[in-house]
C-alpha cells in the first residue's frame, strides 16, 4: 500500500492527467467516467454536474475511487485512491471548480464567452474525496525487476496506444 506522500503518487496528484472516477449505481453496478481533478495536499476534488450519474450515485453511496495513470505504455505508472466522498455546493464548490478549470483550461479558454461560462454552468457541484486507501504501481520497476529491462531495451515490444 502506498501513501499520499510517496513521490510517484505526488507526481500524479500534482500533474495534469485525466483520471477515472468510479461510483456505485443503485443497482450495484460500477459507474466509471473520465474526469479532471485537483489535489489540495490532503483531499481530492472533481468538478461535476449535480445531474451527473456520479453525483447522484454519491448521494446514496458516498464512496468513490479515483484512478490516475500516466497513459504511457513505455513508462506506465499510476495510483488508485479510494475513500469517502461528499458533494460540495455553493461558493465552496464554485471555488474548487474554478481551481480545477484553471488546471486544465488556458486563460484564453476561461475568458472566452463560448468556453469558460459553459464549464462554470455545467459544473455546479464538486466531489470531495477523503483518501482512505492509496495503491500505486510503476511498470518501469516491474520491467527492471521481473522482465530484466526487456521493455526498456526493446521499445517495439509495446504497441502504440490509440490517440
Amino acid at each position: 500500500m502506498a501513501s499520499l506522500a510517496d513521490p510517484l503518487v505526488q507526481e500524479l496528484l500534482k500533474g495534469r492527467y485525466i483520471a477515472s472516477i468510479a461510483t456505485e449505481n443503485p443497482s450495484g453496478q460500477i459507474h466509471i467516467v473520465a474526469v479532471w481533478y485537483w489535489f489540495d495536499g490532503t483531499l481530492v476534488f472533481v468538478a461535476t454536474s449535480s445531474r451527473s450519474r456520479k453525483a447522484r450515485n454519491l448521494l446514496s453511496t458516498p464512496r468513490a475511487a479515483l484512478m490516475i495513470d500516466s497513459r504511457d505504455p513505455a513508462a506506465s505508472f499510476g495510483v488508485t485512491i479510494s475513500g469517502t466522498a461528499r458533494i460540495l455546493s455553493g461558493a465552496e464548490s464554485q471555488n474548487k471548480n474554478n481551481a480545477i478549470h484553471r488546471r486544465y483550461l488556458s486563460s484564453a479558454a476561461l475568458s472566452d464567452a463560448r468556453v469558460g461560462p459553459v464549464f462554470a454552468g455545467w459544473d455546479d457541484v464538486t466531489i470531495q474525496i477523503t483518501p482512505e486507501s492509496v495503491i500505486s504501481w510503476d511498470m518501469r520497476e516491474a520491467d527492471q525487476q521481473v522482465f530484466g529491462g526487456a521493455f526498456e531495451s526493446n521499445p517495439g515490444y509495446l504497441l502504440p496506444l490509440q490517440r
